[in-house]
């Protein structure tokens, strides 16, 4: 049984290594086929598919689009598309502009909460500017002593609430899987047993995304619970979902699975890769 990856960051984005390196550590931990899926970014792909290649480790183009929906931030995977499609490369740009003010807005809020200088702290941490997050502000609050893990920090600053919080408006829901259909990828809601919905937005957020040409949802990924697991492969029956799976990987020590330890799908549902040629 093939050991598939197919959601992971790398410093283009909110991650701690190269895509070399994430390419590397894949490969070392027994991955077969990988994903490199920076958020809202494709410029990694070239160098994660040179990586891949010279390791005989195959690659799958992928992306994390971020959309606002029902007040919330969403993420969608974009698989196995033309990374070149201009109708993409140009909807990602839009979808990382407004940043930079945005990570201002929260130093200043953290500044008031007694954090200093966090704009400038969290760029020590940002391989790439255009993508300054919220996670690059938890390694700086780390580094000062304030909390000692990137769970701790977002219990307690950066979420809704919470001294750092400030909202985005990101693409929508239509945009992202049209961007990934038209450059002839499929289209997959990331992790989503992390997003505080109710039974009744769930339904509508499945049945939208099923009517816009949506295919699959990831079921077995480091950011679900054992339980989890589990309850979305009920889900993706139930909606006629494809399956997918992916360790949602930033870093070593950072992240609750690495590279290469989730275990398999589970045989009730079909995978996302399963017609494609590896």
């Amino acid at each position: 049984m093939l050991n598939i990856d197919l959601h992971c960051h790398s410093n283009i984005s909110d991650g701690l290594l190269r895509p070399a390196l994430v390419a590397a550590r894949a490969k070392a931990r027994g991955v077969d086929v990988w994903a490199l899926t920076d958020h809202d970014e494709v410029s990694g792909i070239p160098e994660a598919r040179k990586a891949a290649a010279e390791l005989g480790l195959t690659y799958v183009p992928g992306v994390e689009i971020s959309i606002s929906w029902a007040g919330e931030t969403v993420h969608i995977v974009g698989l196995n598309f033309d990374e070149t499609n201009q109708d993409l490369i140009q909807g990602l740009a839009r979808t990382r502009s407004g940043r930079e003010q945005r990570a201002r807005e929260i130093a200043a809020q953290l500044a008031l909460a007694g954090v200093p200088d966090a704009y400038e702290g969290a760029l020590k941490y940002v391989g790439n500017p255009d993508l300054i997050s919220r996670t690059h502000f938890a390694r700086y609050i780390i580094e000062l002593g304030i909390y000692h893990d990137v769970s701790a920090v977002f219990r307690n600053y950066l979420v809704e609430g919470k001294p750092g919080y400030v909202p985005h408006r990101w693409a929508s829901l239509q945009q992202a899987v049209s961007w990934i259909r038209g450059a002839g990828g499929v289209a997959v809601i990331a992790h989503p047993g992390r997003y505080r919905f109710d039974a009744i937005a769930f339904d509508a957020l499945f049945e939208e995304f099923k009517n816009l040409g949506g295919a699959a949802i990831e079921v077995i990924t480091g950011s679900h619970t054992v339980d989890q697991y589990a309850e979305y492969a009920k889900v993706a029956k139930r909606y006629g979902f494809l399956a997918s799976r992916g360790s949602d990987f930033h870093g070593p020590g950072e992240s609750r699975v690495d590279l290469g330890e989730l275990p398999p799908l589970p045989d009730s549902v079909t995978p996302v890769w399963h017609d494609w040629k590896m």
